[in-house]
């Protein structure tokens, strides 16, 4: 069964809002192995587990037609309000249960969502709907993020680890795959032609509003929020007062690089 996390319409906003699209150093990665393994004229593209969007966006840029999934309505709807290319398209399914015929996608990925799924379950339909030669992207950012702004990077990062190690107390078990680098994600996976890339990174340009909201999007917060409001939103607070006063400014628009490191499986479909 797959864990439904980000059902809400309001938790649905705040990731469309917050959550960014693939960095170019993961974006170039993946579009250099599809290209080596002929993939890069690729006739259909699914997203699966596509959120609001952002990583769907990114491959209507090259692929000819597009399509995005996820089980959430809600943020389908988001996905779907979003400005995009005339290419691309949205669906509400299940990861476990794609509305495509047998051998009829050229390349399936799927964006920080993978952990998420029942994976037996959604190899099975990986194996199902993936053309002989066709391509997997399974990827997803770490949780060891870090901030820079002048010389004050370091005070930055540990405000933030701070509270991203609060907010992990209250993260769902499946972001133990996460953790481990998305080893057992890549072992599952049925093609004998993989491979796994775990020191891919990148830097996403952000404000200290954009950092505080992210931390907001994430699930962890989430089940913050409903265990303790009162505590979840002075967290927020917290953390972005202590953020201004490190870096001696007062607007919470002033931007910082933050830097993530992306986790990425790649695997070919025999012939």
């Amino acid at each position: 069964m797959a864990t439904q996390m980000f059902e809400g319409r309001g938790h649905a906003a705040v990731y469309q809002k917050y959550r960014f699209a693939p960095g170019k150093e993961l974006q170039q990665t993946i579009l250099t192995y599809l290209q080596e393994k002929r993939a890069n004229l690729a006739e259909l593209v699914v997203d699966v587990g596509c959120g609001s969007g952002q990583g769907t966006r990114f491959l209507a840029e090259h692929f000819k037609k597009v399509v995005g999934t996820d089980i959430s309505e809600a943020q389908i709807q988001e996905a779907r309000e979003a400005p995009s290319l005339p290419n691309v398209s949205y669906l509400v399914c299940p990861a476990e249960e794609l509305p495509f015929e047998d051998a009829s996608v050229d390349v399936l990925t799927s964006f920080t969502a993978a952990h998420w799924f029942d994976i037996e379950k959604f190899m099975r339909e990986v194996n199902r709907v993936v053309k002989p030669g066709g391509c997997v992207v399974i990827s997803t950012y770490t949780v060891d993020m870090s901030l820079r702004y002048g010389n004050c990077s370091e005070k930055l990062t540990k405000i933030f680890r701070e509270s991203w190690d609060l907010l992990l107390k209250y993260s769902h078990n499946r972001i133990k795959l996460v953790l481990e680098d998305y080893k057992d994600i890549f072992e599952a996976l049925p093609f004998p032609d993989k491979k796994r890339i775990t020191d891919i990174f990148d830097k996403i340009p952000m404000t200290v509003a954009g950092v505080v909201g992210y931390l907001e999007s994430a699930s962890p917060y989430q089940a913050f929020m409903k265990n303790d409001p009162k505590a979840a939103k002075s967290l927020l607070q917290e953390t972005e007062k202590r953020m201004l006063e490190t870096m001696g400014v007062s607007s919470c628009e002033t931007p910082v690089e933050f830097w993530v490191r992306h986790v990425c499986v790649l695997g070919c479909k025999g012939q």
